[in-house]
């Protein structure tokens, strides 16, 4: 039988996802018939013995997709020894088939809740996450006191930040008063009623961006939810609940959406005050 790249077994076995599986292997961490493996190399999955930090890999299960609403104070990775709880102990059993090793399709930080991905599927994980694929990333964001034009203009025109320029996806709006409100109804604790609510999308996915950007401009954001990946949105799921996506969810975002980050617009302050939640 044709050898298969380590990485690739590996997130077909739903250990991590491709990206997260070549760390593990860079950390000698993998080894396969008692030799520590190496990266890129080839094996064959119906002889070999593969051990993740001395444990043998399990065979590819059936693929699981998941959404989950992360609340704030929760991380987003499978172990984390300063956590109390990470994202995986809101999965109810139900939603994993035994054997089934699911790990989140990218991070959202601690202190952020909203939507998040599960999945054991790596290669369905890497086009949801690739930057190539443009899959939008649309979040709520609540803040003491209104944007004024100029910050407005400075966050649309983007912002510079180590990794370049920080970019929306889409005119930075304010939220209608039914989304303020559909949000708010999803949230625990709930949120004060005096914040201002603003939406967001990212095409990209650098560490803590949107807090970074709002911070350059002397706006520190108060709440800020994931409310949508792509196609699939938070919609219906309260802080803590999860369920499964469902076939189309699944196949749209397996797609990808390419598409490009619009060049700057006016946001019209004056012909549409925000709405506060």
């Amino acid at each position: 039988m044709t050898g298969e790249r380590l990485q690739k077994v590996l997130a077909a076995s739903g250990v991590a996802s491709r990206r997260a599986s070549e760390v593990l292997i860079k950390a000698g961490r993998v080894s396969v018939d008692g030799v520590v493996a190496t990266l890129g190399q080839q094996v064959d999955v119906t002889s070999a013995e593969i051990l993740v930090d001395g444990r043998p890999i399990g065979a590819a299960a059936s693929p699981v997709y998941i959404a989950i609403h992360k609340p704030a104070g929760v991380t987003s990775t499978v172990k984390d020894r300063h956590a109390d709880r990470t994202v995986l102990d809101f999965v109810p059993t139900a939603l994993v088939p035994d054997g089934a090793r699911i790990y989140p399709v990218g991070r959202l930080d601690q202190d952020s809740e909203g939507l998040i991905l599960l999945t054991n599927d790596g290669d369905w994980s890497e086009r949801v996450l690739h930057p190539r694929f443009g899959v939008e990333r649309e979040y709520a964001v609540a803040v003491r006191q209104p944007l004024n034009p100029d910050q407005v203009a400075a966050l649309v025109a983007g912002i510079a930040l180590d990794e370049g320029l920080a970019l929306l996806a889409a005119p930075l709006r304010a939220a209608t008063g039914i989304e303020t409100r559909r949000t708010a109804e999803l949230l625990r604790p709930p949120p004060d009623a005096a914040l201002t609510w603003y939406r967001a999308t990212l095409a990209q996915g650098w560490k803590r961006q949107l807090r970074r950007m709002f911070a350059a401009v002397g706006v520190p954001i108060e709440r800020l939810v994931r409310v949508r990946i792509g196609a699939v949105r938070l919609d219906g799921l309260t802080g803590g609940q999860a369920r499964r996506l469902k076939a189309p969810e699944v196949r749209v975002l397996g797609a990808g959406q390419i598409q490009k980050v619009p060049s700057a617009r006016r946001f019209r302050e004056g012909r549409r005050r925000p709405h506060r939640s």
